[in-house]
C-alpha cells in the first residue's frame, strides 16, 4: 500500500505539469491566432450581421434610419434597373463562364505540350492577369475605340467595317466578354496543374488500345480534368456575378449605352455610395448572396453526374 501511494504521489505532479503545459500551449495558440480572429469578427462577422439588420431599415449612412420591415425587398422587385442589372449579369455569366472553360482548357492543353521554350509561352499567357483591371479597361477602351482603335483599324485593312464596340447596345456586352477572356491566364495555370496530375499510364494504356489524339482527350484527359473544371466553374460563376471593375471603369459608372453595362454590383454600389440608400443596398447584397448560393448549390448537386475523381 505504501508503494502504491508513493507511486500515485509521484504521478500527480507529472499530470499537473502536463496540464499546465497544455494550457500554456493552448494560450499561445489563441494568442497567435487572435489577430486573425479579431479581424474576422470586426471586418467580416459584424458587418455581415449588421447588413442583415440594415436591410430592414431606411439607413442612409448619414442618418440612423428607421425599421421599415420588408419594404426594401418589395421596392427591389419594382425597380426596373434592378431587373436590367440581373439580366446583364446573367447574360455575362452564361456566355463568359463556358467560354472561359473552353478557352482555358484548350490553352492549357497547348501549353502542356513538350516543346522548346514552353516556359516563355506560359509566362506570356499569364502576364495579362498581373495587369490591374482599371489599366486593362483603359487599354481595351483604346483598342476598341471606333475612330482610332487598333481593332477597327485592322478590320479596315481587310475591308470590314468595325462596329461601335463600347457605344453600341448590341456590342457592349460581347466587348466586355472579350476583355474578360483576356485574363484567363490564372485558370489556365490551374488547368495545367490538373493536366500534370494525370498519370501517364492512362495515356500509354489508351495508345496500346489504338486510341488517337481525340479519343485520348475525350476519354482520358477531360474526365480526369473534371475536378479542376468543377472548381473553375464554381469560382468563375461567383466571380461573374460580382463583375464590377471593368464595366464601371469603361462607363464611368453610368452603365451606358442604354444601361447595357449596368451590372448587379454596379447598381448595388450606386445605391450604397452615390444615393446613400444603404438599407436598400444591403437588401440587394442579400439577394445576390441567395442567388450565388443557389447557383453554387445547383452546381454541387449536378457534380456527381459529370465530375470524376481518380480515387473513385
Amino acid at each position: 500500500m505504501a508503494e502504491v501511494t508513493k507511486g500515485t504521489r509521484v504521478q500527480q505532479p507529472v499530470i499537473v505539469k502536463r496540464k499546465m503545459l497544455s494550457t500554456k500551449s493552448n494560450l499561445h495558440g489563441w494568442l497567435f491566432a487572435s489577430p486573425w480572429i479579431i479581424g474576422l469578427l470586426v471586418f467580416f462577422a459584424f458587418p455581415l450581421i449588421a447588413s442583415i439588420y440594415f436591410s430592414f431599415t431606411s439607413y442612409s449612412i448619414l442618418q440612423p434610419g428607421e425599421f421599415v420591415g420588408s419594404k426594401n425587398y418589395q421596392d427591389l422587385f419594382k425597380d426596373d434597373l434592378f431587373w436590367t442589372s440581373i439580366y446583364n449579369t446573367i447574360y455575362f455569366t452564361i456566355i463568359f463562364v463556358p467560354l472561359g472553360i473552353i478557352f482555358g482548357v484548350s490553352l492549357a492543353m497547348l501549353l502542356n505540350m513538350k516543346i522548346k521554350g514552353m516556359g516563355i509561352y506560359r509566362t506570356i499567357f499569364f502576364l495579362p492577369t498581373l495587369v490591374p483591371h482599371v489599366a486593362l479597361a483603359v487599354l481595351w477602351m483604346w483598342l476598341l475605340n471606333p475612330g482610332f482603335g487598333l481593332v477597327n483599324g485592322l478590320l479596315d485593312v481587310v475591308g470590314l467595317q468595325g462596329p461601335n464596340w463600347l457605344g453600341s447596345e448590341a456590342w457592349s456586352k460581347p466587348s466586355l466578354i472579350l476583355m474578360s477572356l483576356w485574363g484567363i491566364g490564372q485558370s489556365v495555370i490551374i488547368y495545367l496543374a490538373g493536366l500534370n496530375d494525370i498519370p501517364e499510364e492512362f495515356y500509354e494504356a489508351a495508345e496500346v488500345d489504338g486510341a488517337n489524339w481525340w479519343q485520348k482527350t475525350r476519354h482520358v484527359t477531360l474526365p480526369l480534368l473534371t475536378p479542376v473544371i468543377f472548381f473553375n466553374l464554381v469560382m468563375g460563376a461567383i466571380g461573374a456575378f460580382q463583375q464590377f471593375t471593368l464595366p464601371y471603369t469603361m462607363t464611368q459608372g453610368q452603365g451606358t449605352p442604354a444601361n447595357s453595362l449596368t451590372f448587379y454590383v454596379m447598381h448595388l454600389y450606386d445605391n450604397a455610395f452615390k444615393f446613400f440608400r444603404m438599407g436598400y443596398a444591403s437588401a440587394m447584397a442579400w439577394i445576390l448572396f441567395i442567388i450565388i448560393m443557389s447557383l453554387t448549390a445547383l452546381i454541387f448537386m449536378t457534380s456527381n453526374r459529370w465530375v470524376h475523381y481518380q480515387g473513385k
